[in-house]
């Protein structure tokens, strides 16, 4: 039983994991950003070209 505890503490492949989720997580955080930053720019510029044609 004293094998089994050691190779649990031992064992670090569930951090592992926790680790590429968490930095997948701020990956997807930071485009989200990026995409409605994008989005935010790409409707003032559709509104200034509709502004500006003549109708």
């Amino acid at each position: 039983m004293l094998g089994l505890g050691q190779r649990l503490l031992a064992d670090r492949s569930g951090a592992t994991a926790i680790e590429y989720a968490l930095i997948a997580s701020l990956i997807a955080i930071v485009i989200l950003g990026a995409v409605g930053a994008l989005g935010t720019q790409l409707i003032a510029t559709y509104n200034s070209v509709t502004a500006a044609i003549p109708g």
